[in-house]
């Protein structure tokens, strides 16, 4: 599960080098879209920055999260994605086949079953990339973020947790098709886990 997470300037800083290879068009559109990012808590429905292949090459863009559903009497927004099972689902297919993401993030929330909110970040306190895919909709793309079963440094609070992707997984991740499917299967790195009563690392 991941339901918000966080954003700062400094997760515009760090993701740079990701798109600094590019052209020269799609490093003034990155650059353009780096310069929106304020320190923030992004929600389901937000517009954020993500990044994803172009010409294959990457850019840096915003788009809204969640892929709104519409069928009959029943509405939503669904905004997670498991990773054993997307691939299966006709929702996710053409994302995770055509239009995979890396979504930077400088931290991530979880509530317990208690209700007790925890903070993830990265130890040394870099950007996270969560891996994501997405998908055409009438006002544009939106993206879901995809999940697998929770790490060691999750599992107190939560049994899912977003996928998380190094820089050069995550190049790979958008740009490389052969390596969808292993990537799916990864464990994800731990995580700091922290709470206003407590702080556990995990080396």
């Amino acid at each position: 599960m991941c339901g918000r997470y966080h954003i700062t300037e400094e997760t515009a800083k760090e993701i740079q080098s990701l798109v600094r290879q590019t052209s020269e068009r799609l490093q003034r559109e990155s650059a353009a879209a780096l310069l929106r990012i304020r320190e923030t808590d992004i929600h389901p429905s937000d517009e954020a920055p993500i990044l994803l292949a172009t010409d294959n090459e990457i850019l840096c863009t915003w788009l809204r999260w969640g892929f709104p559903l519409d069928s009959g009497h029943k509405k939503g927004l669904v905004f997670n994605a498991r990773c054993e099972s997307a691939a299966q689902k006709p929702l996710f297919r053409y994302g995770l086949l055509h239009r995979r993401i890396a979504i930077p993030a400088s931290a991530f929330y979880e509530w317990n079953s208690h209700k007790e909110k925890y903070t993830f970040q990265n130890g040394n306190g870099s950007t996270m990339f969560l891996a994501g895919c997405c998908r055409p909709y009438k006002d544009g793309e939106h993206f879901v973020i995809l999940t697998t079963a929770a790490n060691r440094s999750m599992q107190p609070v939560h049994d899912r947790m977003p996928l998380i992707l190094s820089e050069d997984e995550a190049a790979g991740w958008i740009l490389d098709a052969d390596k969808t499917d292993s990537l799916l299967r990864k464990v994800p790195p731990l995580v700091e886990r922290n709470a206003e009563y407590e702080q556990l690392r995990f080396y």
